[in-house]
């Protein structure tokens, strides 16, 4: 098989393509969360904070000074502010993505339950649900077989 029908197949089956939907929906789904976070979260929590944004916080190693060769020279500072506001993003945007799986979740719950008449049961899922009943119909054909003997 040469190398480009081998890379044919791969991208026919749908890999690639099931890739490519993931990242472009990953990155309109992060500018999405970014919204949210930036616009809706932070406000409310900046008012809870009275005001303070984290991005400014700082601690101080060393005054920024004017050199021996008169230059300025800035300072050199830990900004533990911004590592704050990023950890407060990622517990936001961990907390958006689990509401969305959650909810994704009992979609997908609700379209594979065959007892449910208001959505339509895939096909694999009737196959196997038809496939199940058989197998339990079997077992208890076997068992009244034995019983007998």
């Amino acid at each position: 098989m040469s190398f480009f029908s081998e890379f044919k197949e791969f991208a026919v089956k749908g890999n690639m393509v099931d890739m490519a939907i993931g990242i472009i929906i990953g990155a309109a789904f992060k500018d999405v969360v970014d919204v949210i976070v930036k616009k809706v979260m932070l406000p409310p929590l900046s008012l809870l904070t009275d005001g303070i944004h984290f991005a400014d916080k700082n601690i101080v190693l060393k005054e920024a000074r004017v050199g021996e060769d008169g230059k300025e020279l800035k300072a050199i500072t830990v900004g533990y502010g911004e590592l704050i506001e990023v950890f407060i993003d990622f517990i936001i945007i961990a907390f958006v993505v689990f509401l969305v799986v959650k909810v994704m979740n009992s979609l997908k719950k609700k379209a594979e339950d065959d007892t449910n008449k208001t959505v339509s049961t895939p096909k694999n899922i009737q196959l196997m649900t038809e496939t199940n009943k058989l197998l339990r119909e079997q077992v208890e054909l076997l068992k009244r077989d034995k019983e007998k003997n």
